[in-house]
């Protein structure tokens, strides 16, 4: 399995040159920040995905794939910064 700091280097850096923000905690659960403008207040944000399921490259392309096309969206539709909970979501496998 990869390491959780590997990983967010990996989700990190796909949204180059964006700033995003990949964090880890204790239950193994995973939240990203992405900001986009230079407001310094996160943009978007996703909590909640465990990071037992992200455990080949196609599910890490997977959930990236997922949150440009939720980021994309979110930019559509205008509004203010939405947060995503991935908890019942699986990528890939």
């Amino acid at each position: 399995m990869i390491s959780s700091l590997e990983l967010c280097q990996i989700i990190e850096s796909s949204f180059l040159p964006a700033r995003c923000q990949c964090s880890v905690d204790a239950r193994g659960l995973m939240s990203i920040q992405l900001y986009t403008s230079r407001t310094g207040h996160a943009d978007f944000m996703t909590t909640g995905i465990d990071v037992s399921t992200l455990n080949t490259s196609r599910s890490i392309a997977s959930l990236i794939t997922g949150l440009k096309e939720d980021l994309r969206l979110r930019s559509l539709g205008g509004g203010s910064p939405r947060a995503i909970d991935r908890r019942a979501t699986t990528f890939g496998g």
